[in-house]
């Protein structure tokens, strides 16, 4: 894809960030922005879908901000075993959403480590956005960061999490130096993000394939 092609279909992806199937957490998303003036909150991409996503993928945001403006797994290659993770499960883009510990970046600068104190801000948005995916029952939590909110989250006691059967699942973190290993152990790495997700699915009803 040359780079103007690349671009216009950027430009297609945000003219489509308001339709109504992720309008709601796009919307979460400017206000959060607008809360924290100077910083920038990724979109959801629009082949999610709010009233049909059981499982949320949250990820450790350390790195830089997606120049595609969207939330993703982390570089390419992250972003590339979770999709391939997904397709061999069968899991369709529109039952899964992702998020971010932190939603907020300072353009051109790299997250780096999350302090607890990032991480414990991003605990209100994190809810804010859950009661925004009503039929969401699990969250697969990427990385040291992302396991931290989960616990976080479960220490709420939130109705909503309770009413819903909710449960959090702790897997590594898809991209960098987390993934750095032989491939013996990349691949059980990736064996256990199948078998979270693969039961996240049964537990929200979801057929694997």
């Amino acid at each position: 894809m040359t780079a103007l092609a690349s671009e216009s279909l950027h430009d297609q992806l945000h003219a489509r960030r308001y339709e109504p199937n992720v309008a709601d957490v796009n919307q979460l998303c400017d206000s959060l922005q607008e809360a924290k003036p100077g910083t920038e909150v990724q979109y959801i991409d629009p082949v999610h879908n709010v009233e049909e996503c059981r499982i949320i993928s949250l990820f450790s945001n350390v790195g830089s901000a997606s120049p595609s403006g969207f939330v993703t797994a982390g570089d390419d290659d992250a972003a590339t075993r979770l999709l391939g993770v997904q397709w061999q499960l069968g899991l369709r883009p529109e039952y899964v959403m992702p998020w971010n510990v932190h939603p907020w970046f300072v353009p051109g600068e790299a997250n780096g480590k999350l302090t607890p104190e990032q991480i414990a801000a991003g605990l209100k948005p994190l809810l804010k956005f859950l009661a925004l995916v009503p039929r969401a029952s699990a969250l697969v939590a990427h990385g040291t960061e992302a396991h931290r909110l989960a616990a976080l989250l479960l220490k709420t006691e939130n109705p909503l999490l309770w009413r819903r059967g909710f449960k959090t699942y702790k897997v590594r973190s898809l991209s960098g130096r987390s993934f750095a290993g032989s491939p013996e152990r990349q691949a059980q790495w990736l064996g256990d993000m199948k078998n979270a997700y693969g039961d996240a699915m049964a537990r929200t009803g979801l057929s694997r394939r």
